[in-house]
């Protein structure tokens, strides 16, 4: 049995904890390891470490900084097939998208990697006679990351390279269902040369996020997870005098017009709604069908559901379990929900049959889904695919508008103002134009509107590099010895 505990100070924490949690195999149902769980002493302890550690790193030369970012890229990259095996034994998730997640998080490392650059600032000579003014950027401190069980290593990723890239210190909360990941990448931070303190992990529930959360040591908190607790994250912490980003729910919408490929969009369909089970929340759940295509575009998606294989992660599926019972069980109950408030079910995920007692539900797939209907209407997180059925353009845009999430969204055309009209009129964050999840590349920033988003800052690229700094401007004069004087008048900007 693992027994993982909190990273601390660049070393393993050797307390026996008070309490601890159970870790899952989801493919077996069967408990692998446990997880120390914190308390408001633990985050204490941990902060201090980073608090000590900023004196140091934030004065470290961008150089050194660069030289340690490069190192940490080298070794994730030889080691992402042993985290994608973290991954997957602990999420769920098949090997191949697990691996495929890490590599997703290493372009943010690398984004990083330009830290000189990014964070150069301005410069105005002469701006009244003899004065100048630029400005600069400077880290903040310790800060906190939060993250979600569905990306135990992409998410942390999404963060943690550029606040230690900026010259702050960072404590993480990982997830205590797959904690494994960002165990594994403290390991190679030390590896790579990071001084101790700079990088801590604080395992935990509600006790340590609280903890976190009003910490007088923690000057920003980031965090991705559902909309409920993203908004309790976002309140807590800036009641607490903290800046926030945090990341909510989502129910992303896949518009496809009648003059779209059919083929496309039905191949997209399937891999966005059920890769990862349906837990990522860039997830398509929604397909609007814009009229006559439904029945046809619902045709294509059914029959290549039945080529999809659900077991477990390592021995060659194309999908995985749920990550634990209770949420496979939640998901299997919306599904039977929406049957009773009259959607029609083509594809019952709740039919698979899987030996042994791992948290499978298969793929699933309802028809003549209504606005009003809670599969509709809430973030099931799971691989269920909704069809809506609209007449005009307008219909389904304004389904998308409506809703209160506005994470990500796509549409498929091959009518080109079409899709500019869309990109402009639709209010959701992150737009696909014939690509189902859209998610930016890391130089540019990962957010939604709406209820998806609780902050004004989107993670990663320049906004992720503006939320760990804070700007400062300088206004400088260096006397002539020739000059001098006194002047009680107000200044002039001659």
């Amino acid at each position: 049995m693992t027994q993982i505990t909190h990273w601390i100070n660049g070393a393993l924490d050797t307390k026996k904890p008070e309490r601890t949690g159970d870790i899952y195999n989801p493919a077996t149902g069967k408990v692998t390891g446990t997880v120390a769980f914190g308390n408001a002493a633990t985050v204490d302890s941990a902060v201090s470490a980073a608090t000590a550690a900023f004196a140091e790193w934030r004065h470290s030369s961008l150089t050194k900084r660069t030289q340690v970012l490069f190192t940490f890229r080298e070794l994730v990259a030889q080691n992402k097939e042993k985290i994608a095996a973290l991954i997957t034994a602990e999420h769920g998730k098949v090997l191949s998208d697990a691996a495929g997640e890490v590599t997703r998080g290493l372009e943010v490392v690398e984004f990083a990697c330009g830290i000189p650059h990014l964070l150069k600032g301005g410069f105005s000579e002469e701006v009244s006679t003899g004065v100048d003014v630029y400005s600069i950027r400077q880290a903040l401190g310790p800060v906190a990351i939060i993250s979600p069980f569905n990306f135990p290593a992409m998410v942390p990723m999404w963060f943690f390279p550029v606040a230690i890239a900026c010259g702050n210190t960072v404590v993480v909360k990982p997830s205590e269902k797959d904690p494994s990941a960002a165990m594994f990448m403290a390991q190679l931070w030390k590896e790579a040369g990071l001084p101790d303190g700079v990088f801590n992990i604080v395992h935990g529930d509600k006790e340590v996020v609280d903890a976190l959360l009003v910490h007088p040591g923690i000057k920003s908190v980031s965090f991705v997870g559902s909309t409920p607790i993203a908004r309790y994250v976002y309140e807590t912490g800036t009641k607490a005098g903290k800046r926030v980003q945090a990341l909510g729910g989502a129910k992303n919408h896949m518009i496809v017009l009648p003059d779209s490929d059919l083929e496309l969009a039905a191949d997209a369909a399937i891999n966005a709604g059920f890769g990862s089970a349906g837990e990522r929340c860039m997830a398509i759940s929604a397909i609007v069908a814009v009229e006559p295509i439904g029945n046809a575009l619902v045709a294509r998606i059914k029959s290549r559901m039945a080529n999809i294989v659900t077991g477990d992660g390592t021995k060659g599926s194309d999908m995985g379990p749920l990550v634990t019972a209770v949420h496979r069980d939640k998901v299997a109950s919306y599904i039977e929900a929406g049957a009773k408030e009259g959607a029609t079910v083509v594809v019952d995920g709740r039919d698979l049959k899987v030996d042994g007692d791992g948290f499978f539900l298969g793929p699933t797939l309802l028809d003549n889904v209504s606005p009003k209907m809670s599969v509709y209407t809430d973030e099931i997180f799971g691989p269920v695919l909704s069809i809506l059925r609209v007449n005009t353009y307008d219909e389904a845009l304004n389904l998308v508008n409506s809703h209160q999430y506005g994470n990500g969204t796509a549409i498929f055309t091959n009518d080109g103002g079409a899709a500019r009209r869309f990109q402009n009129e639709v209010e959701v964050g992150m737009v696909g134009i014939n690509v189902p999840i859209p998610v930016p590349m890391a130089y540019y920033s990962f957010g939604g509107w709406k209820n998806s988003l609780f902050g004004d800052s989107h993670a990663h690229g320049t906004e992720g590099v503006h939320f760990f700094t804070r700007g400062k401007v300088v206004t400088s004069r260096w006397l002539d010895p020739s000059h001098g004087g006194i002047n009680l008048g107000f200044p002039q900007n001659d």
